[in-house]
């Protein structure tokens, strides 16, 4: 057993072992304060199978690790020489099964190791980018308690093609560092002459606690499984999982004889299979039986659900699964060209229809609200301090409710992009239909031509990031002059992809502001330097109102005489 901490839980289970006639060797990390190490010592002194080697430094990943081992598995070869099997662990490890089947599992496989060995390129589960690497280069400094000499020295290495020459017949193999051989591979391993050739080697490899013992089993060993007898799961950083008493059905459905790492405090799971009696289970030990389980743990954490934005993803960029979490539709245009298009959504749809959620003076709740679900506010300086989270909280808020707002060049439209790149988003474009406010303003002239000239610039800059190959929202484009012309058609469109109520055919559309003299006032902007060309080809003379009948031409009926 290697142990640095928890000392109560490691002398728990150094005794659970020994009831079972299995001797226990412990190691304690030198950084131990002795006084500590002293009174653990003392508490176990009664114990006959139970010994204490020498003790090293046993930082993360270092040469220390190995060496404890050496020195604990040479005192138990010597000291207890009916020892068949020797089986690594850790003071945080705790036996799942009674320790008579694990011992009677290995009687029936007196000649297996079970020790994870596997060469760099078979190996998926390696995390930091070094595989081959931590094999020919030096590490003389602690990846955790000096990363940026770590990363420092690995770059010069780099930089100057410095590779190490590795020993004659080894070939470099990685895995677990729980693991469990035979006494015959253990004592061909640590009594091998060339010992102090492979020490000198692998003292300077990255965590040789995962490759010493795993490559030189495949110079000694008859019958390797390549699998460790100790159930340890780890998260898509490296870290390990911490088993808690909430998990304790989730051990006790591996089969596994052994499993790490366990919280101190699990009061629960120290019961349930130290103190209690359990029935017999010949089964195999299968961890894959719960790596579905671990499999969407790390596909929660790594995905999460669609437009949750959540802190363990939060700082990744591109992390996020989904922009966010449900459909909504943006009307760019429509609420200028038509009169009380919001109510006349809503009613049509039966979807929450939002005015201008983006524009400069306050968020334009539906209904007038001034706060909605999940306590956004309308306020314009919050909202704007990050227009992203406030368009993912109210889609991720009001789940189940489709949403609809108005959008335009005069609104805050740095959120354009990440709408246009949005599956979710439905968007309908009416350009040049931000003029129509304009053209019914009384404003002076000159004021509107300059205001024309820069909502034209910023919905041409809008327009092209729609049109980009990036985007992923579904977009309907026309020129004003287009809309009007037909408009009972796109509307019928936009209100069957919406599909909030069983639609029949569009009858009537909303009510469309009176256009009389708009054509002039386009042709007033050009008189004075501004071409308005977003609108389409406008006519000049005064726009029919749509629905209104054309007057019929007279004609004459001739009746035949008889």
């Amino acid at each position: 057993m290697l142990i640095h901490t928890a000392f109560g839980r490691a002398e728990q289970v150094a005794r659970h072992w020994t009831r079972a006639s299995c001797p226990v060797v412990i190691h304690a990390d030198s950084a131990v304060p002795q006084k500590v190490y002293d009174d653990f010592a003392a508490a176990l002194s009664d114990d006959p199978l139970i010994r204490f080697s020498r003790r090293h430094r046993c930082d993360w990943g270092t040469w220390g690790l190995v060496a404890a081992t050496q020195d604990a598995a040479e005192l138990m070869l010597a000291d207890f020489p009916s020892v068949r099997h020797v089986y690594l662990t850790s003071g945080s490890c705790l036996p799942l099964r009674p320790v008579e089947e694990l011992v009677a599992y290995l009687a029936e496989r007196p000649r297996t190791d079970f020790i994870e060995s596997a060469t760099t390129a078979e190996v998926p589960w390696t995390v930091g980018g070094l595989d081959e690497e931590r094999f020919t280069m030096r590490f003389p400094f602690s990846w955790r308690n000096s990363r940026s000499l770590f990363d420092m020295s690995v770059a010069i290495q780099r930089r100057l093609n410095i590779r190490r020459r590795i020993p004659e017949g080894i070939v470099p193999h990685m895995g677990s560092q729980w693991w469990c051989l035979t006494r015959q591979t253990l004592s061909a391993i640590l009594q091998d002459p060339k010992r102090p050739i492979h020490d000198r080697y692998f003292r300077s490899v990255w965590i040789p606690d995962e490759s010493y013992f795993q490559t030189l089993a495949r110079l000694y060993s008859t019958n390797i499984e390549s699998r460790s007898l100790t159930l340890s799961k780890f998260d898509f950083q490296g870290k390990p999982h911490i088993f808690y008493d909430d998990h304790l059905q989730l051990l006790r459905r591996s089969d596994c004889f052994v499993a790490r790492k366990i919280w101190p405090h699990a009061e629960r799971l120290y019961a349930a299979f130290l103190g209690e009696a359990a029935a017999k289970n010949r089964a195999e030990p299968t961890p894959g039986k719960i790596d579905r389980i671990f499999a969407r743990a790390v596909e929660r954490r790594t995905r999460g659900r669609p437009g949750l934005y959540m802190q363990s993803r939060f700082p990744n960029r591109g992390w996020e699964n989904g922009v966010t979490a449900g459909k909504y539709s943006v009307f760019q245009g429509f609420a200028e060209l038509f009169e009380d298009f919001e109510t006349w959504l809503a009613r049509t749809t039966g979807a929450q229809v939002h005015g201008h959620l983006f524009a400069p003076e306050r968020a334009e709740f539906a209904g007038g609200q001034t706060l909605i679900s999940g306590a956004l506010s309308d306020n314009a300086r919050l909202r704007d301090a990050n227009p992203r989270a406030f368009l993912t909280n109210l889609i991720w808020n009001t789940r189940g409710e489709r949403q609809c707002f108005q959008f335009g060049p005069a609104d805050n439209v740095r959120i354009n992009w990440l709408i246009a790149r949005d599956p979710n988003a439905q968007i309908s474009v009416i350009s040049g239909a931000w003029a129509v406010p304009l053209f019914r303003s009384n404003a002076d002239f000159a004021l509107l031509r300059r205001e024309a000239a820069a909502l034209q610039k910023i919905e041409a800059k809008m327009l092209d990031e729609l049109r980009s190959p990036d985007v992923k929202a579904r977009i309907r484009t026309w020129s004003m002059a287009e809309f009007i012309e037909a408009p009972m058609e796109p509307l019928q469109v936009i209100l069957d992809e919406i599909g909030q109520k069983s639609q029949r055919r569009l009858a009537e559309p909303p009510r469309m502001t009176d256009l009389t003299g708009f054509g002039q006032f386009l042709q007033n902007l050009k008189n004075e330097g501004m071409h308005p060309y977003l609108m389409g080809d406008f006519p000049v003379d005064p726009a029919p109102r749509h629905g209104t009948p054309q007057p019929k031409k007279p004609y004459l009926v001739k009746k035949s005489a008889g």
